[in-house]
């Protein structure tokens, strides 16, 4: 009987609209340019994995970063509030503002960030060798346009203007700067006395900064470990 009742009088219903993009219909380009404008969302699932699987105080650092973007861009928008291109086109958003954009503020901030990674901290780090320059640029190309192709997604999908867009990128890459900079200069001298922090020994949070390939560094150490157990597991089968 309630479950009648229930079907009689539904509720309205609302969707998460943290994914929530539309296009128009039977277009193909704005479908892909769809899926293009969910990268941000992605980005942040891929440090929160990152976090969570490595606890490396760098990436926890970059995330802040990205966390303190997307605070400086809520901050935007309510001081400038100035809306959306075509309203009333789409029908779940978070927020009537749209100076700046928030997935073009976000996109510029990680690429740009990314690019002073890639060039400045790992050049510090290692002997730039013509591979290992030629990877670095490929990459940042690939970045390039990933952040441009985002931009320009929310623009075909009408969620915001050229000047939204243009001035997203460019608090993205003004913070992403400072941000790296204040990284570098402020939080790494640091990392070490945090990572000896109790509660940094029981979550296992680490400082990987001083190590010049990490990902070389754990390919080797895992491979001498196996061959360490696998040689004693052949020791106490004899």
């Amino acid at each position: 009987m309630a479950l009648e009742e229930q079907c009689s009088a539904p509720p309205r219903w609302r969707s998460i609209s943290l994914t929530h993009v539309e296009f128009p219909e039977d277009d193909l380009t704005g479908q892909v340019l769809a899926y293009i404008s969910l990268l941000p969302i992605a980005v942040l699932v891929g440090f929160v994995t990152l976090i969570v699987f490595k606890r490396e105080l760098h990436t926890i650092s970059f995330f802040g970063g990205l966390v303190l973007n997307e605070g400086v861009n809520w901050l935007l928008k309510h001081i400038l509030r100035e809306p959306r291109p075509c309203a009333g086109t789409h029908s779940t958003l978070h927020t009537d503002y749209g100076m700046p954009s928030s997935h073009s503020q976000l996109i510029w901030f990680f690429v740009v960030y990314f690019f002073l990674f890639l060039y400045l901290r790992m050049h510090q780090t290692n002997n730039a060798r013509c591979v290992d320059l030629l990877w670095r640029h490929i990459l940042s190309i690939i970045l390039l346009g990933i952040a441009l192709s985002v931009s320009y997604s929310r623009v075909y999908l009408l969620y915001h203007t050229w000047s939204q867009v243009f001035y997203g990128g460019v608090a993205g890459s003004t913070i992403g700067i400072i941000w790296f900079f204040f990284t570098q200069e402020v939080l790494t001298p640091l990392f070490p006395k945090i990572a000896a922090w109790p509660i940094s020994e029981y979550f296992l949070v680490r400082d990987t900064s001083l190590i010049p390939n990490i990902l070389w560094f754990e390919y080797t150490v895992t491979r001498s470990e196996a061959r360490n157990r696998q040689r004693k597991l052949g020791t106490k089968l004899q």
